[in-house]
């Protein structure tokens, strides 16, 4: 099995969304960015996906400069093209565009020298919702708390 080295994850995520459904795709990136992502410079916690002229995009993906970089380092804040099969794009915008799902990134990690992203198709959750889960986080702190003490 291969080994994921995980360099971003979206912590938010979980806590904002009902993740529905992942997706693992390629990211499209050039020769100083894939640098600045092995070197874990990257932050996906404000970035989104969409698609647009049959191309799964990723906007707001920050990928710092990289530090050796020189004239041709790239833009920071460029929009990237993700690279997944068609007829999974065409699945995902269909249940965005019916559904009115949102598409969004959970973490960035490298697979044998490449870079891949996770990407989850997500629902919104309400504000009671997300008070539900605080409240099951708790308890199951409590719970751990009370067994580790038995121990």
């Amino acid at each position: 099995m291969e080994e994921r080295n995980i360099v971003a994850r979206n912590k938010k995520a979980n806590h904002e969304y009902f993740i529905l459904d992942t997706l693992e795709c390629g990211i499209s990136l050039t020769g100083t960015e894939i640098k600045s992502v092995r070197q874990s410079k990257v932050s996906i916690q404000d970035a989104y996906c969409q698609v647009r002229e049959n191309q799964l995009i990723i906007f707001n993906m920050h990928v710092a400069k990289y530090d050796q970089g020189n004239i041709f380092n790239h833009k920071e804040d460029r929009d990237r093209v993700l690279l997944a099969h068609r007829m999974e794009i065409k699945r995902w915008a269909s249940k965005v565009a019916i559904d009115g799902l949102t598409i969004i990134p959970l973490s960035v990690y490298i697979v044998l020298g490449k870079a891949k992203i996770e990407i989850g198709l997500c629902k919104g959750k309400k504000q009671y919702d997300k008070r539900e889960d605080l409240k099951k986080k708790d308890v199951q702190k409590e719970i751990a708390k009370v067994d580790k003490s038995r121990w």
